[in-house]
This record gives C-alpha cells, structure tokens and sequence, in this order.
C-alpha cells in the first residue's frame, strides 16, 4: 500500500503544563493503533506524580474499540516524564525509540554520576534504526533520524502522517531549539530538510505548541504549510541562516524547568527511581552542570 493512500486517523491529546501533544495514531481498518510520546504527571512543587494524562489515552483507546500495537517515544524528553513505561505495564505492549538512544544514555549517566547505569538501550523493547520499517495495523510505518535538538530524536512516518517531535514546531512556532547537551544547530537543518523532502501533502504533528499570542493549542499541519510559513525556515536560503537564526535564538532561552528531573526518567524509559530503605523514591540533582 502507498503511504499516502494510506490514511491514518491521528487524535492529539495536549498536555497544557508541559505544552507537550501526545498522539494515539490508528488503523481503522484493523483497529490497531500506537501511542506515542505519552506524558506521565509531575508536579515539580510537590514532587507528586500522577497518570491522568495517561489513563486518558487508554480510556480513548478503550472507548474507540483499538488494540494497542506500539508504544513509541521519539526521543528521551526534557520537559515532562515519558509514560511508555507504566503503559507497557497496563497493556503489554512494546516500548520503542531510536538506537541512537544509547548516545544520550551514555552522556547522561556521567552528568547524572551513574557508572552502573546501563546505557545499552535495553530499557525499551525495540530500538529503531534510521530507515527502519514496522506497521501499524495494515500502515506501513518508517523511521527518519532526525538529530538536532538530541542526538536521538528520530521521526515516525505512519501511512500519510509523520510525527515530527521537536524538529519544527507549528508554522507560527518555529524550531526546536538546539543547546542541550547533545544538540546541533547543522543537524537539525539537516533533519528539517529531510522531512521537508516528503510529499507536499503529508501530515506533519508536531510534539509541542506553546500557544504563541494565546492562541489554541495547534499541532497539526503539512509539508507544504511548512514550507511556505515556517517563521525559522521559510526566510533561510541557505544552512547557515538557520544555524545563525537557531543559535541566536536559543541564547535566549531558559533551561526547560523540568530537564533535569525528567532526564533520569526518560533515559530509563520512562521508570521511575527504585524506592529506598524508607520505600520512597528520589530524583538526583547535578549542581552547576548546564
């Protein structure tokens, strides 16, 4: 089946503190579907944690009569916690991200002072690599690595949608910023004009909106809309107006509040510390490391 012809029905789920969106992407004809990037509660001020967010995608998948094929993270997030872990624990269903995982795996585990941390990507149940190939029910469903804001971050395209994580934001929006440990301005132009390269008329879903000018929260465009109006692409001639253009910008830009709490969890798919002696769990901190 062509990927075009084959039309998947996408249902975002936005997670207002984080800005995050996450997707449950279906085959209507099979009734198979996959979650991706998943949220799990945190409450930095409580230290709370909670899975509303991710009782609500089972409860819509539920509901809609689909079976879960695939839980997918498309790269270890720096602003909230991934829920794959306790999903694949409510479902059964396989855990994936990219292979280059184990990149980010080994630069945290020494900023997080971790020497036993097994940095070999075994967290998940599947490490995708670049032009690898799966399905979603009867979707053909490929993957584009996409480094640039990680050195993991990869891209699903599943039947006419691609989920295009924080490469490019809606147009309005821009582009994922680059100065996380990790990160390059030149890969991400590389990454951006990858999925630019898709047909015209592909769906793109993007992994965050912060709500520019207090919109509605949007995830939602396509290649050509993209290419037209992207405030941080549209106006680049060459690579090195965007590299200028992305470096400027990002020396603007606070550390997200939550990344180095949810680095610890993400780059051990979404598990949470084990509990101590007293049966509570505790984040680490590194002081003074970004």
């Amino acid at each position: 089946m062509d990927a075009l012809s084959a039309r998947s029905q996408v249902t975002g789920f936005y997670d207002k503190p984080s800005g995050s969106v996450q997707y449950v992407v279906a085959d209507m004809a099979t009734r198979k579907c996959a979650i991706i990037d998943p949220v799990l509660d945190f409450d930095e001020r409580s230290g709370a944690t909670a899975t509303k967010n991710a009782d609500a995608l089972l409860d819509f998948v539920r509901e809609s009569g689909l079976e879960i094929e695939w839980i997918l993270d498309t790269h270890p997030h720096a602003d909230h916690f991934s829920a794959a872990h306790y999903l694949r624990g409510r479902t059964g269903a396989p855990t994936a991200i990219g292979e280059k995982v184990i990149d980010v795996q080994k630069l945290w585990k020494v900023i997080y002072n971790w020497p036993e941390f097994p940095a070999d990507g075994s967290q998940w149940d599947r490490l995708f690599a670049d032009g690898a190939t799966f399905s979603v029910g009867g979707l053909p469903a490929r993957v584009l690595f996409s480094p640039g804001h990680t050195l993991a971050s990869i891209t699903y395209v599943i039947g006419d949608a691609a989920f295009i994580h924080d490469t490019l934001f809606m147009p309005d929006s821009g582009t994922a910023r680059t100065d996380f440990p990790g990160g390059s301005a030149e890969r991400l132009w590389h990454s951006i004009q990858d999925i630019l390269a898709l047909p015209d008329e592909t769906r793109l879903f993007v992994g965050h909106d912060y709500q520019p000018g207090d919109r509605e929260a949007r995830w939602e465009s396509t290649v050509a809309e993209q290419k037209a109006g992207n405030i941080h692409v549209a106006g680049c001639k060459t690579e090195a107006d965007f590299v200028a253009l992305r470096q400027a910008r990002d020396r603007t830009l606070p550390m997200p509040r939550l990344i180095l709490h949810a680095l610890q969890v993400n780059m051990n798919g979404g598990r949470l510390p084990e509990p101590e002696s007293n049966g509570r769990r505790y984040l680490k901190f590194p002081l003074d490391c970004l």
